[in-house]
């Protein structure tokens, strides 16, 4: 069995800070969840204020993984920008306190109305996911981001507005969401939409940069700190001290009806917050006994807090937990659920939801702070990546750090036998170690991409729609007995199993164990351009990585289509130990049929073939993961014709991978990192190119601008990609332009394209550009397109997207002195790397300037 782990705590979320808060947080029993689009759409103010600051039980709810959008920090684009920024919001629910739910959404890019979001994602089905979510829940009131309105400015932003409030109206419906695949239906008490800092809008007001004495830092700086875990996004944000004012807008409520919206104190106003609206609810009377006599347990266990001498918590925390228990307990009728038992298995059925969420929390509750009071420490270790069906060592060592003996027992660990089953006392100080042994058998992915995905939903394998979580990685569980021998306050303590190391800079890194195939395998290049019926002549390079800890040997075949050969079909590698890493290459000749083409490599090792491998996603702020993809490779062949005399110096921007298609397409590319601009002696290039929102993420180039002007002025080619707001600053383009707020973009991959000019040099040489060239193209056609331009620039392309006016801000192109300035905010970005036939013959002739000759000079 796989155990999921929660990362290890900040240090601000260790000691007696975590302890009172949780102390704190016993007795409260309402919840609130807050619905949106993205990653990064949820407002971290309140939710810092509601979990960290009221202790209310908080959930984010984004419909999608942020796959569609770009990436500031790397390349990653697509499913693998999805793993980015689903651990960006996990990161942010570690600061934040949070727990965080996803719908099966794919994020397939910027829409502009529902219409079109609705294009690609099915309704009724996203709406399920989000009942899921809501019942799972259970929350009191439910805060939608977004106004399910145009006013959103983003079709999957209205869309989430929109479900927000369907499943607020249709979550108790049972008809339409039978209890067996959506659970026990929920009916909030409350809908609020956020009004953020506007005071008219908002019916509901809050301070949520309110001071912690406990935590010596606002509210408002959690929040900051949270929202700047969206680092993919480059939303940084500033910690805030001081008063921070927040406004919602009630818009539903089954609670106060009668109360006008506008007099509201506060967002529970006439939701009965107290143990009393749980007692009521149950006919059993010892139950009501026992949920009338908690809050005065819970508050003997907080009047018990001692920072300096957690362990007085022990014995009224058991207390506490005895009273909880004793609420439901595992019996086949309680005032919780009953149980049914169902061929083999036992099944739950929830009566009473609010009861059971409630209880669950308090529990949850106690048990963590029993760990926390405890002062027992464990921690599990091994090599970074396991074989799968493997048994492999683990060290442990659980450390009392406390002030009484202690007990343990046990040493269960994941998919393998238990570990040492004797009781053994652990004095104040003292630690124990192990050696226990663990198998996994499966690997360690984004449980969402292991089933692939149909249009715009991920196909989730065999779990259920709305889960939170990312990987399930081996974990180990020791049984405490926080008494010693003769005192039976038994809790457990589970800690994933982590890679630990030492950094000279950073420091101790730790990285979860995972769970992989003995060998992957990979191809470094999955999606490559060729020139249709031209001489080919390259290196394929084949990556493989060992995770047998003993000396193994491969045989790599690669498989090549008609056209192409080699001058060896296999390859024989050996790997001498554990983690090995080796890699091969081919060398391709031959000449391709225009159109697409497929390359595969299977390595063989004793009786087993492997045939996929991963790469592997690694920041500082957000655990590393790995994305697997089959051993293949995708090769356009286009007709497309390259002036030898090209030669381009590529400077990067954001969530870049054009400079390696242009090396496929045998275009000589030299890439210059924004900062080496200033000093690059540019005068054996024929064109340099900027990178998409260069400017934005180099603030370097603003100062070398003139440098790049200047090389046009000279006689060179200067293709700059589309930027956002700064291009409109003075001396950033040769003249100026202007761009719409909200932008104008054209988001429909197929929409219509006009050829202005079609005698125009940039669209006839060296290619004849089509309609045909804007064909397959994916996600988008263009972006933060100009709304107006100086009448020195011309333009070739207009589009628009149905129903809306023409934009012809596409491509521009003017003289510049002796040479040719382009600016284009086509989606180049994505349309290269991933083999687009007509964006390649378009961005050639671009950088060519329109020449006319193969082997020409500008």
């Amino acid at each position: 069995m796989l155990l999921l782990f929660a990362p290890r705590l900040h240090a601000q979320e260790r000691g007696a800070i975590a302890l009172g808060a949780a102390v704190a947080g016993l007795g409260v029993n309402s919840r609130v969840l807050m619905i949106g689009a993205h990653p990064d759409d949820e407002d971290t103010f309140l939710i810092a204020w509601l979990s960290r600051g009221r202790h209310v039980e908080t959930a984010y709810l984004s419909l999608t993984r942020g796959d569609g959008g770009q990436n500031v920090i790397g390349n990653e684009l697509g499913e693998a920008l999805g793993v980015v920024r689903t651990e960006e919001l996990l990161a942010a629910r570690r600061v934040d306190g949070a727990q965080q739910f996803f719908t099966r959404a794919y994020d397939f890019g910027f829409s502009k109305d529902t219409t079109d979001t609705y294009a690609h994602w099915t309704r009724d089905s996203l709406l399920g996911d989000v009942v899921r979510v809501v019942r799972a829940f259970r929350p009191h009131v439910i805060v939608a981001v977004f106004s399910g309105t145009t006013r959103d400015g983003h079709g999957q932003h209205q869309v989430s507005g929109l479900l927000a409030r369907a499943a607020y109206d249709i979550a108790g419906d049972t008809t339409r969401f039978p209890v067996a695949p959506y659970g026990a239906p929920w009916m909030p008490a409350k809908f609020y939409r956020a009004a953020r800092g506007n005071a008219q809008a908002g019916s509901v007001g809050m301070d949520v940069g309110e001071f912690s004495p406990l935590r010596g830092e606002s509210y408002g700086e959690i929040a900051g700190r949270s929202r700047s875990q969206h680092k993919s996004q480059g939303f940084g944000a500033l910690e805030r001290k001081g008063p921070v004012m927040n406004y919602l807008q009630r818009e539903a409520t089954r609670v106060n009806e009668a109360t006008a919206a506008t007099v509201e104190r506060s967002l529970f106003d006439g939701i009965d917050t107290s143990w009393a609206r749980l007692s009521r609810a149950v006919s059993d009377a010892g139950a009501r006994m026992l949920l009338d006599s908690l809050p005065s347990v819970f508050q003997t266990v907080q009047s018990a807090f001692d920072a300096n001498h957690p362990e007085r918590l022990i014995a009224p925390l058991e207390r506490a937990r005895m009273f909880v228990r004793s609420v439901c307990p595992m019996r086949q009728v309680t005032p919780c659920a009953r149980y049914e038992r169902v061929g083999g298995t036992v099944r739950r059925l929830t009566l009473n939801p609010d009861l059971d969420a409630s209880i669950e929390t308090a529990r949850i509750r106690i048990e963590q702070a029993l760990r926390l009071a405890s002062g027992v420490t464990l921690e599990a270790t091994s090599v970074e990546t396991w074989p799968l069906h493997t048994t492999m060592p683990v060290l442990t060592a659980l450390y009392n750090r406390g002030r009484d003996t202690i007990a343990i027992s046990g040493g269960l660990t994941t998919g393998a036998r238990p570990g040492a089953s004797s009781t053994r006392l652990v004095p104040p100080g003292g630690v124990i170690r192990d050696t226990l042994f663990a198998m996994v058998d499966s690997v360690s992915q984004p449980w969402w991409l292991a089933g692939g995905r149909r249009g715009g939903t991920f196909l989730l394998p065999g779990r259920g729609a709305a889960e939170g979580s990312g990987n399930l990685y081996p974990a180990v569980q020791y049984s405490i007995d926080l008494g010693g021998a003769a005192m039976g306050v038994m809790t457990n303590v589970v800690e994933p199993v982590m890679f630990r190391i030492a950094d000279q800079v950073k420091g101790e890194l730790q990285r979860p164990v995972a769970a992989v195939p003995a060998i992957s395998i990979a191809l470094d290049q999955p999606s490559q351009y060729a020139q249709a019926r031209a001489q080919i002549d390259r290196e394929v390079k084949v990556v493989l990585r060992s995770a047998d800890p003993e000396p193994r040997t491969a045989t790599v075949r690669i498989t090549l289509p008609d056209g192409l050969r080699t001058d060896s079909a296999t390859r024989l590698v050996s790997f001498a130990r554990y983690d090995a890493v080796q890699t091969v290459a081919f060398r391709l000749r031959g000449r391709l049929a225009p159109g697409t083409h497929a390359i595969s490599v299977v390595a063989e090792s004793g009786r087993d073939t492997f045939a996929a491998g991963y790469s592997i996603i690694d920041y500082d702020h957000i655990r590393r993961q790995r994305v697997y993809r089959p051993a293949a490779a995708r090769i356009a062949a286009v007709d497309v014709r390259v002036p030898t005399s090209l030669r381009v110096a590529y400077v990067p921007g954001v969530s870049d991978n054009v400079a390696p298609a242009l090396e496929q397409l045998g275009i000589r590319t030299t890439v210059v990192p924004a900062g080496e601009v200033a000093r690059t002696d540019f005068s054996v290039f024929t064109t340099i190119v900027l990178g998409p929102r260069a400017y934005e993420s180099h603030p370097e180039l603003a100062a070398a601008n003139s440098r790049l002007l200047d090389f046009a002025r000279g006689g060179g080619t200067l293709v700059v990609q589309y930027g956002q707001y700064e291009m409109t600053q003075p001396g950033i383009m040769p003249y100026p332009i202007t761009i719409a707020r909200p932008h104008d973009r054209v988001t429909h991959e197929n929409a219509p394209v006009t050829i202005l000019d079609a005698k125009a040099r940039e669209l006839i040489a060296p290619n004849r550009i089509t309609a045909e060239d804007f064909a397959g193209w994916m996600q988008e056609r263009s972006l933060y397109m100009p709304r107006t331009f100086d009448d020195r620039y011309r333009p070739l392309l207009a589009m628009s997207d149905p129903g809306e006016s023409v934009n012809r801000g596409a491509i521009l192109v003017t003289p510049l002195g002796k040479g040719t300035y382009v600016y284009t905010t086509l989606a180049f970005f994505r349309q290269l790397p991933a083999g687009n036939p007509g964006a390649a013959r378009l961005f050639v002739n671009l950088l060519s300037g329109g020449q006319a000759t193969p082997g020409a000079t500008p």
